[in-house]
């Protein structure tokens, strides 16, 4: 029997890990679940799983955490420290499903036991991509990728001969608004951003998937998880988000996952890797999709691409300042602090206004962060979409 952990659990990834593991409760144990502030459900998962530990990052909500668990004996913590604990815990498998940044120190606390890491959380390598893979060597962890396009190019990729390998392809949607006018898009509301066509996702991955960031975070993702240079990382927009990640070997063979979009897939298959386990998700019917259509995302419109290719060019704590500008930006969006396309234009500005040489070491990692939310702050405050200079490429 497997012994789980999820960080993140009551989060989009953590509620489909979930309901993989009560459909299969005889081959998996719980062993510590987290949460950021949703005590209520966080609870009626312990409860319902036998969790032997719980902890909820808002300090705020641990009385209601407390009260919803009294008489099960499950342990429980509160704080940024309790999340640390959890990944701690003897667990052989271990959910980063924590949203953003924050989730760098727990999924490092889970690489440095040494154990499977399923990997939710693109921003953790985008911030701290090189440091944390020599983690990874350094403890003998296993990285999983659970985002559905590395999973898929997990899936396809051939690790024991990768000089056959020529490039990768990460498919997207292209989002809700991939056919709008840039002038359409300058009056998109939070409610339409997070209506994403085909996933069911949290608010801020959605929102990262209708300005394409969450593509261009994925780019930087898919350099270090498969060692591959920019230049080698194709991206093309895929509307019905069957064919989730490609794989082309020099011999002109392309090999690719499909599936109909759930990520309860891509999750089972880490969470049972190297066997594979039945999910409830919709099977894959190709003559009712009918067809499957291909498209290059329009750099005009979506300049977060460019962005991050420019970001991984420039290396050190570049990406690091690119994903927390993105989370402050998306952030205030969300709020209704700024417009939708002011989003990439704070990132943009933030990344012009702190510059971001080297990283060396994890402290690196949250300097720079720091600058860069405080860079990003300030301009989202002036909350107005004309005081936040617009990049070339969309004026």
């Amino acid at each position: 029997m497997r012994r789980v952990t999820i960080l993140g659990a009551t989060g989009s990834v953590g509620q489909s890990t979930v309901d993989l593991l009560q459909r299969n409760r005889d081959a998996f144990a719980v062993e510590a679940l987290t949460a950021n502030r949703n005590a209520a459900l966080l609870a009626r998962q312990a409860r319902a799983l036998g969790a032997r530990f719980v902890a909820i990052a808002d300090r705020d909500h641990y009385p209601e955490l407390k009260e919803a668990l009294a008489g099960t004996g499950i342990e429980s913590g509160c704080g940024r420290q309790s999340l640390i604990e959890a990944a701690q815990r003897p667990a052989d498998w271990v959910m980063a499903g924590i949203v953003g940044a924050a989730g760098l120190a727990p999924t490092l606390a889970a690489i440095r036991r040494g154990v499977i890491v399923a990997f939710a959380n693109k921003e953790v390598l985008v911030c701290a991509g090189a440091l944390v893979m020599a983690e990874v060597a350094r403890h003998g962890a296993t990285l999983l990728p659970v985002d559905s396009e590395h999973n898929a190019i997990w899936q396809c990729f051939d690790f024991d001969r990768v000089e056959g390998i020529e490039k990768i392809t990460l498919t997207c949607s292209g989002g809700p608004f991939r056919e709008r006018s840039v002038e359409d898009m300058r009056e998109v509301t939070p409610k339409q951003a997070v209506a994403h066509p085909n996933w069911n996702m949290g608010a801020k991955i959605s929102v990262d998937s209708a300005t394409l960031m969450n593509k261009g975070l994925e780019l930087i993702e898919a350099h270090h998880l498969f060692r591959m240079p920019s230049e080698r990382i194709d991206i093309v927009i895929h509307p019905q988000s069957v064919i989730h990640s490609l794989v082309s070997y020099r011999d002109g063979s392309v090999l690719a996952q499909l599936g109909s979009p759930d990520m309860r897939t891509p999750i089972a298959y880490a969470l049972a890797w190297p066997e594979r386990i039945a999910t409830p998700t919709k099977r894959l019917d190709l003559a009712a999709v009918g067809r499957l259509t291909f498209e290059a995302p329009d750099a005009r419109r979506f300049p977060a691409l460019r962005l991050a290719r420019e970001a991984l060019a420039r290396g050190g704590g570049t990406p690091t300042v690119l994903n927390a500008a993105n989370e402050t930006a998306v952030h205030a969006f969300l709020e209704g602090r700024i417009g939708f396309l002011d989003i990439v234009e704070t990132v943009e500005a933030t990344l012009a206004a702190v510059p971001a040489d080297n990283l060396e070491t994890l402290e690196d990692v949250y300097n720079y962060d720091q600058q860069a939310r405080e860079a990003a702050t300030r301009l989202t405050r002036r909350n107005s979409p004309a005081r936040v200079a617009a990049p070339a490429s969309i004026r």
